[in-house]
């Protein structure tokens, strides 16, 4: 299988996603709800979301074919073909649909290819705000813009990335205990929080804005985000030899066969170095 001509179509399907998201950023947009997690952030969903679906799907329909692999999407019943093919595309068309909604940054297009066994092979987000491509392929490196992406960590405080406000999290004692430790063993000035983006730009965030880290503790309740909110970012952090973990620090399973949602795992992103 060419990875390469693969990620270059899911490439191509995340920008003209992208484009579609930008056609509509500053209109103010019907927003309904949907099946989801305990959250309303996983319960809204809009006509962008599905019409982004749409463009991807009819740019990877051709290789699904062609190459027999499977698909998981967010706005689609999944049918299991996850679990019959050797690989399966795993598409976020629209993440950070609640930021969109209210008119700041944070949302994006994230597309994954990911083996059955759950491994990350090539992972793509368009950044359409900032009109950022990050991209990365299993052992061949990732990219901004096309171009090899090299990691500088400059800042003398801890950025804390989350969706949701600390001081509106279930348990934000045991968050704050953890970023206080963070802050203690590298010697940092402060911690500075940068909230209200999805999942897969918080990711990002932590890339660009280390010392950095991104985390959601295990929970009993459903949601904690989906596979395909985390799914494209493992692949990039891999690339870049960075923790994209369960909260434990265990391989995050991107094809779970009890559902989507992340709870009982939790996540954890990290770039901590200040060297």
């Amino acid at each position: 299988m060419d990875l390469q001509y693969l990620a270059n179509i899911a490439i191509e399907a995340a920008l003209s996603a992208g484009k579609i998201i930008q056609k509509y950023m500053n209109d103010d947009i019907v927003v309904e709800t949907k099946e989801g997690g305990s959250t309303y952030a996983s319960q809204v969903v809009t006509k962008v979301d599905r019409e982004c679906e749409s463009t991807i799907l009819s740019h990877l329909n051709a290789t699904c074919k062609a190459f027999d692999i499977g698909l998981l999407s967010e706005e689609t019943k999944d049918d299991g073909s996850r679990f019959k093919k050797e690989y399966f595309w795993c598409i976020d068309p629209m993440d950070g649909t609640l930021a969109f909604i209210n008119k700041r940054p944070g949302f994006s297009v994230s597309i994954a290819l990911i083996s059955k066994d759950g491994t990350p092979i090539i992972g793509v987000i368009f950044d359409p705000s900032s009109e950022t491509l990050y991209h990365a392929i299993k052992r061949k490196g990732a990219y901004k813009n096309q171009k090899p992406w090299a990691i500088k960590n400059t800042n003398d405080y801890l950025t804390y990335a989350t969706d949701k406000k600390l001081k509106d999290t279930p348990r934000a004692d045991e968050i704050q205990n953890i970023l206080n430790t963070h802050q203690t063993n590298l010697g940092l000035k402060r911690i500075k929080e940068t909230s209200g983006k999805g999942a897969v730009m918080c990711a990002i965030s932590v890339l660009e804005n280390g010392p950095a880290c991104f985390l959601k503790l295990p929970k009993k309740d459903i949601g904690g985000g989906s596979t395909w909110d985390y799914a494209a970012s493992v692949c990039i952090y891999r690339e870049l030899g960075l923790p994209a973990t369960s909260f434990n620090g265990e391989q995050l399973d991107l094809n779970k066969r009890d559902g989507t949602f992340m709870n009982r795992e939790g996540v954890y992103y990290s770039n901590l170095n200040t060297e």
